[in-house]
């Protein structure tokens, strides 16, 4: 009987026999393992063995090595033989008895799909696989599919179906019982979840009591003993994360948590612990998620940077992001917008508008996320309305995000800053009375979910509105506890700003003491700012205000000096 020319020939059993006995060695010999992989190509194969070898090796270094180009590589040839799907799809079907192999290959034809961007097809795929380990008696496996579709359907903004599904995978969590680190495993899962479409929908006070479950979770979890009992169920010899990686993810949401209620010292404690975490990991760990999980650290923490008055700092680790990006291009794929963003509002702090107004457009050609959209939009607004001269521009993106009507996403935070935004351009237009209504509804918005920036930047804009009205009584019920909220953050920019009203309007009343303390206040923060401001320009690094297209640039030249006006500061 003659050979099917798509039958692999004994060379390639035993060249894949070697290279699963070198991976699964204690320690696995993944170099011998690659190996054995690579030489599948020297026997020129049929297209679906090396579409099934691309895969196999892709895999191999996804996991198990540093060379992040190299799995993608291997990967992305998989798929443009396009047999890579197919033969999983064959492989799912001929592996219905034996559990472990169907949901991992379940799992992993959903990872191609999901890399693709076809969220469909991943999530139709997972529920099959939920269904498959309930049949096959185990809910923990179940409740990893389940949370898995949670976590895409989520990226999706699909919340008619996240909020049932969410339900389900609680009451699944919480009535399986099983190996507990497992089962507090799926506990941080769920509620990691929980956690972020809470802080998607910009409700920070009320995502509090998850979070507080989450951190508890996870103390939990790191006093529990490594030596675990393997599960009798072959259909639940499954890992989410190692429990240092969920250490890590938990540092990363209380630092989101934070940033967005505006506990800025407290965000960057949490960041400083979960970057010394994630360095020590990467020493051990090639995992590919860590330098996602540093790049994710990082946008918040220059976030930080950008609003507590160091400028500087921030520009460096905007730098550092780039140069984790260039080390891969999927990873410079997901966070090119952000990257810009991050350029934009840096822009704005050295007062470049122009390169600002630049830098937010290049962020809103890279993305289809709607929130980062609006953020994006909500900023560049804002460069418009100190620019003065943009009214047709301004007035385009300002229907856009019109709280009152028909707001893009379902964010509090992000409609609460539109708010603001009108209640801004109102001011600058003298429009006092409609000024106050929109800020006054910001106020409403960022009380009811402690959005403590938001509310102290209203405050003092609303402070300096009724000192222009010459009501300084109700001035200086709004601009001493913008102030105190101000230092609390801390916010310079707001504590500049109600530093040089809270002298103003002392001298307006005659308290000359008061007024000379201010006074001096505000002398305090512009030098400090100054000083900043020209630290931040003279590094090399400040060129990267300049790149919008393609790849960061890798090397830059140091500036002979502060190229931007200062007077904003004074």
């Amino acid at each position: 009987m003659e050979a099917s020319p798509e039958a692999p020939g004994p060379w390639y059993l035993a060249l894949l026999g070697f290279a699963e006995h070198f991976r699964t060695s204690s320690p696995p010999k993944i170099r011998l393992c690659v190996h054995c992989l690579q030489a599948v190509f020297q026997f020129k194969p049929p297209p679906r063995v090396e579409a099934r070898t691309h895969l196999q090796l892709g895999s191999v270094l996804y996991r198990h090595t540093k060379n992040s180009e190299l799995a993608q590589t291997h990967l992305e040839k998989a798929n443009l033989v396009d047999s890579a799907k197919p033969v999983l799809r064959k492989a799912i079907q001929i592996s219905q008895q034996t559990p472990y192999w169907h949901c991992r290959l379940l799992f992993q034809l959903a990872q191609l799909h999901a890399l693709e961007k076809d969220l469909v097809s991943a999530c139709d795929l997972l529920g099959v696989g939920a269904e498959y380990a309930r049949v096959m008696g185990s809910e923990y496996t179940r409740a990893l599919f389940l949370l898995s579709k949670g976590m895409l359907l989520l990226m999706e903004r699909k919340l008619s179906e996240v909020h049932p599904l969410l339900t389900l995978c609680g009451t699944i969590v919480e009535n399986w019982q099983g190996n507990p680190i497992q089962k507090e495993s799926l506990r941080v899962f769920f509620l990691v979840l929980q956690v972020t479409h809470y802080l998607d929908a910009g409700q920070v006070k009320s995502v509090k009591p998850c979070l507080k479950q989450l951190q508890q979770c996870i103390q939990t979890i790191s006093s529990l003993n490594d030596d675990e009992i393997l599960p009798t169920n072959p259909a639940a010899l499954f890992h989410w994360l190692p429990k240092e990686h969920m250490c890590v993810l938990v540092y990363m949401v209380t630092v989101m948590h934070s940033m967005q209620a505006g506990y800025l010292e407290k965000a960057q404690k949490y960041t400083d612990k979960a970057l010394m975490q994630l360095e020590k990991l990467k020493m051990l760990d090639s995992s590919p998620i860590l330098s996602t999980f540093q790049v994710i650290l990082l946008e918040h923490i220059i976030m930080c940077r950008l609003v507590t008055g160091h400028k500087a700092t921030a520009l460096q680790e905007i730098s550092q992001v780039c140069q984790l990006c260039q080390q891969s291009p999927r990873l410079f794929t997901n966070h090119a917008a952000q990257l810009h963003t991050l350029l934009g509002l840096y822009c704005i702090s050295v007062n470049c508008m122009d390169n600002a107004e630049a830098q937010f457009t290049a962020a809103l050609q890279m993305t289809t996320h709607q929130e980062l959209w609006t953020f994006i939009v909500t900023n560049l607004a804002s460069v418009y309305i100190r620019e003065g001269n943009r009214h047709q521009e301004l007035f385009t993106l300002l229907e856009r995000i019109n709280p009152d009507h028909n707001f893009p996403v379902g964010s509090h935070c992000l409609r609460a800053a539109a708010f603001y935004i009108r209640g801004l351009l109102s001011f600058f237009q003298g429009r006092y009375n409609e000024a106050k209504r929109f800020l006054r509804e910001t106020l409403k918005m960022s009380n009811a979910e402690d959005l403590n920036r938001l509310t102290a930047c209203s405050l003092v804009l609303l402070g300096h509105i009724f000192l222009v009205l010459g009501n300084h009584r109700e001035s200086n019920n709004m601009v001493v506890p913008a102030m105190q909220l101000a230092s609390k953050i801390p916010d310079m920019s707001v504590q500049l700003w109600s530093s040089s009203l809270l002298k103003d309007l002392n001298k307006a009343c005659g308290n000359t003491m008061d007024a000379h303390e201010a006074a001096q206040m505000h002398q305090n923060f512009s030098q400090q700012l100054l000083q900043d401001h020209m630290a931040a320009c003279s590094l090399p690094e400040h060129n990267l205000i300049s790149w919008t297209d393609g790849l960061p640039p890798v090397q830059l030249q140091p500036q002979n000096g502060p190229t931007t006006s200062l007077v904003s500061l004074l």
